[in-house]
């Protein structure tokens, strides 16, 4: 049984920093890719970021050169570093993994993940 469990959200003034973890269990970590995604209160879920097997990573447009995704497969953990916060990033954010890991997939979409943390909130003022 795979379980997520995401930590770090709060609450944090704009131009703030926060750092996200999802600690894995259940399956061997290194050979799955991991997502963030997030949800802002009535929006859709959103892709955030990946991190596939070697370290390949993608982000959203929203995020690009603010957030960065990393992983330590020795902790079973994935990180997301969250800087210059802005209001509009305040949502749920989740982590996500995949049943079986493709190579070729980009990974981005919602429905290629099968495992879902609960979710942390973070909360950004002005």
């Amino acid at each position: 049984q795979v379980q997520l469990v995401e930590s770090g959200g709060g609450l944090v003034q704009a131009g703030g920093s926060l750092k996200l973890s999802c600690l894995a269990s259940g399956r061997t970590f290194s050979s799955y890719v991991f997502g963030w995604f997030r949800q802002a209160p009535g929006k859709e879920r959103e892709f955030v970021a990946r991190i596939k097997t070697g370290g390949s990573t993608k982000y959203a447009d929203s995020v690009k050169g603010r957030f960065t995704i990393s992983r330590d497969n020795a902790r079973n953990t994935v990180y997301l570093q969250m800087n210059s916060l802005k209001t509009e990033d305040t949502a749920d954010y989740y982590c996500a993994t995949g049943l079986r890991y493709y190579n070729y997939r980009d990974y981005v979409s919602l429905d290629e993940y099968e495992y879902w943390g609960q979710g942390t909130q973070v909360t950004v003022s002005s």
